[in-house]
């Protein structure tokens, strides 16, 4: 029995080469693990005695040969195959250890140069993988060290690897080695520039947990990241405290982070399934958390917060003060820690550069029957080229100006049909996912009511994540104090919702930009 090693991720490689040479096995390989090898005392034979032809071309060069592909694929049972071996005088391999070139590790790099990256495409390692993956009923393949106990213990027990051991390692080699060549498509194309939609998408990503379930108990689920994932990015998030996220604690966080990151002044984002309940701007984190919690605290149960600036004492007293799922910060001063840790169901997660947002090219991907929608994400907030535009009578006040940015954010970020109000750096209303806009509008106003009082709306101002068909949500505007409106406009009902701001002295705003959310 022989087997070919040649790995760049060394770890325990020389614990299983020797295990394979105790059990007789013969042992060939390459360069820099013939070396680590050799000099652990382990009997090793250079590729170039079994090919007869020197390693050339700096290494590029050393198993893309026919005695090393022959020894592969040969299939044992193939009496035509076996004859040729011994016309070519060509012997099996039967178990190949093969980890590639570290091209991931190298891209990952700060300032690393196109030509690096390049020398780190590995050519021969995932040929040998799929060569050997191929015959995998005759040739035990390994690609991830975790595997080498395996194969040893069952060598151990009936000198052979088990054959669903043998399919199983072949599945993770075309796993594997998908993976890595979609990783250096991916690469090469951001190198390019270009920022087409592909004729085919491949996508990559590593697992970092499973999960206990996916959004009901019966689905099955995991959570993964991007492999070039930056900072900022919730998959960097470290958990400092509590039991395991769930599949609906990531996907709601999420949603909070990205409300979170249109804001440079001291925010905080309340959310419960992905929508926000309670946003507030402060002139600190405290002043911040309470206009959160005030603007819903009915629906912040159970939720989760998520904020910009560190956590100090004051805030964490508060937040202690309710049943919070989970708490996100760039920072907590320990006195906060200390207190929040004292809840056992809390989960705490801080995530250093929070406010680093996706790349604006990054993909979003929905699931559909049979295929998926891609699209990329909804990276502006208004448009590059188009200045907001006043098509009232009435221009809005500074005051209410500032408001009614802080209400197109949070717009963007809701549910569609979405209304959004807001009044004084606090949202005082939120209308999500309803099936007609003017439900939204009334939705969003009850709310308002409910927690913050009548007098609460009077002086607020409205956004709305698209046109407006009917003049019917000015009016309802108009009836709960709103005294502007933010919107895309582009109806070709447009002026009668002018007219209706005008009748009343309000302002509106056309932004010429929709932000649907589905």
């Amino acid at each position: 029995m022989r087997a070919l090693i040649s790995v760049s991720d060394k770890t325990g490689i020389v614990e299983f080469a020797k295990e394979l040479q105790e059990l007789g096995v013969e042992i060939i390989s390459t360069g820099g693990t013939h070396k680590a090898l050799s000099d652990a005392g382990i009997k090793v034979i250079g590729i170039s005695e079994i090919t007869g032809f020197p390693e050339c071309l700096d290494g590029r060069v050393k198993t893309l040969h026919p005695k090393i592909h022959a020894g592969l694929l040969a299939v044992r049972s193939n009496p035509e195959h076996m004859n040729s071996l011994r016309k070519l005088n060509v012997e099996t391999i039967d178990i190949v250890a093969v980890n590639l070139y570290p091209f991931k590790q190298t891209i990952l790099k700060e300032n690393v140069s196109r030509q690096e990256a390049i020398e780190n495409i590995d050519i021969g390692g995932p040929t040998m993988l799929r060569s050997a993956a191929k015959n995998y009923q005759d040739v035990a393949v390994v690609v991830d060290p975790a595997d080498y106990d395996r194969i040893i213990e069952e060598l151990k027990a009936c000198n052979e690897v088990y054959p669903d051991t043998k399919l199983y390692l072949c599945s993770k080699v075309f796993e594997h080695t998908a993976h890595y060549d979609a990783l250096i498509a991916s690469y090469i194309k951001k190198e390019r520039g270009d920022l087409s939609l592909p004729e085919t998408i491949t996508l990559t990503y590593e697992k970092v947990q499973d999960m206990r379930y996916g959004e009901n108990p019966h689905q099955r689920a995991a959570f993964y990241k991007e492999v070039t994932g930056g900072k900022g990015m919730l998959s960097s998030a470290v958990q400092l405290h509590g039991k395991e996220l769930s599949f609906n604690n990531i996907n709601d966080t999420n949603g909070a982070l990205e409300l979170l990151k249109e804001f440079e002044e001291p925010a905080v984002v309340a959310c419960k399934h992905s929508n926000p309940c309670g946003v507030g701007i402060g002139e600190n984190t405290y002043d911040s958390f309470m206009k959160a919690y005030r603007a819903d605290p009915t629906s912040i149960f159970g939720g989760i917060v998520v904020f910009n600036r560190e956590i100090d004492e004051k805030t964490a007293e508060e937040i202690n003060n309710i049943f919070l799922e989970i708490v996100v910060a760039p920072s907590y001063s320990q006195d906060a820690l200390s207190i929040l840790k004292s809840k056992k169901n809390i989960r705490l997660l801080l995530l250093k550069d929070i406010e680093k947002k996706q790349d604006e090219n990054a993909y979003d991907i929905k699931k559909v029957a049979g295929g998926i929608l891609v699209q990329t994400i909804d990276s502006k907030l208004l448009p590059d080229d188009v200045l907001l535009k006043t098509v009232t009578k009435k221009q809005p006040s500074e005051h209410e100006m500032k408001d009614l940015i802080i209400a197109w954010k949070i717009v963007k970020h809701t549910k569609s049909n979405a209304i959004t109000i807001v009044k004084d750096g606090q949202s005082v209303g939120i209308g999500p996912g309803q099936v007609n806009r003017i439900w939204a509008c009334r939705q969003a106003i009850e709310h308002g009511v409910e927690f913050l009082g009548k007098e609460s709306l009077k002086g607020a101002v409205l956004a709305s994540d698209a046109f407006f068909p009917f003049p019917d949500c000015v009016q309802e505007a108009v009836r709960a104090g709103i005294t502007a409106i933010i919107q895309p406009g582009g109806s070709l009902n447009d002026g009668a919702s002018i007219e209706e701001c005008d009748k009343h002295n309000m302002s509106m705003i056309f932004t010429d930009m929709r932000h649907f959310k589905h």
